[in-house]
């Protein structure tokens, strides 16, 4: 019988695009209000992006912690117009968090869902991310969490999953994972012996040859799964 419900965050609870996008908006009116000259104007939102991402890259296997890749990849925004100035890169990134973090909004489908299963189920994070749950409106929701920055294991690994099943305190088969990526979230949970449910809330085609046990466009749907497989197994 199914008794856990694990949750991927990032795009599957909220859109992370757009919040991480808003916020870098942000921080970029901050740093114009802060240096003057014309080389500030050559930054935008995708360059940061892109910074940002090639930052991660050159620090995999070396560095798990976001937060820290972030101030990094502020410091790389920085000498890219040729600043080098580390407090100014803390400053621009305090900025970003506040943002990134109090500015979620939730889909609208989440919360019902959520205080329509808690009752039912137990209800765990599992996350890529570092959004961490009291300060996206989620608190009192999860009964574990796990970012994988704290393992240095990333979805898809079966490892994070294994952990999922350990401080679920329960088997492979009583776990539901829901999560918006076919290769981490579907395929990771797949490979772990995980039941899995891609969200699927732009509907997509799925031309990856991984297969979820279920597909749903929003977590609403979720409830008549949960049903259905409690009345198959009585």
């Amino acid at each position: 019988m199914v008794t856990t419900l694990s949750f991927d965050a990032e795009n599957t609870l909220w859109d992370f695009e757009k919040v991480m996008r808003h916020s870098l908006g942000l921080v970029l009116l901050e740093l114009r209000q802060l240096v003057s000259g014309s080389h500030v104007h050559q930054l935008n939102v995708d360059t940061m992006i892109d910074i940002r991402n090639k930052v991660a890259q050159e620090l995999q296997g070396k560095e798990t912690n976001l937060e820290r890749i972030r101030l990094v990849a502020f410091q790389r925004t920085l000498e890219s117009i040729g600043i080098k100035n580390d407090a100014l890169a803390r400053n621009l990134c305090e900025v970003y968090l506040e943002h990134r973090f109090n500015d979620i909004e939730l889909y609208p489908d989440v919360i019902p869902s959520f205080d329509g299963l808690a009752s039912d189920y137990k209800i765990g994070l599992l996350s890529n991310g570092n959004s961490y749950p009291e300060r996206c409106g989620l608190a009192g929701y999860f009964s574990f969490v796990i970012f994988s920055q704290d393992y240095g294991i990333e979805k898809p690994d079966r490892r994070i999953f294994e952990i999922v099943i350990e401080q679920a305190g329960c088997s492979a088969n009583e776990i539901l994972h829901v999560g918006d990526s076919l290769e981490n979230d579907v395929g990771g949970a797949n490979n772990a012996g995980i039941k899995s449910v891609w969200l699927n809330r732009k509907q997509a085609q799925n031309e990856s040859g991984i297969r979820p046990d279920f597909e749903i466009a929003a977590l609403s749907e979720l409830m008549p799964i949960c049903k259905q497989l409690r009345t198959m197994q009585e």
